[in-house]
């Protein structure tokens, strides 16, 4: 699927930068950093909702060892 991307300047400096250092191509680049972004989303919200189990599974006792 085909896609536009319109960049600055700074952008384009910055993703031919990178493109060089890694020896890839500016669209390998952006593809890479979408995946990482999208990777790391997943694991906060996985680890958003293990948080909140946890509080509720072990606040009372987290707070009563706060006030000790």
């Amino acid at each position: 699927m085909a896609m536009t991307l319109r960049t600055d300047e700074e952008m384009e400096t910055a993703l031919a930068a990178l493109a060089e250092w890694e020896g890839v191509s500016k669209q390998e680049v952006i593809r890479r950093a979408l995946l990482d972004r999208y990777a790391r989303s997943d694991r906060r919200a996985r680890l958003d909702a293990i948080s909140d189990e946890m509080l509720e599974r072990w606040g009372d006792v987290l707070d009563r060892l706060g006030k000790s």
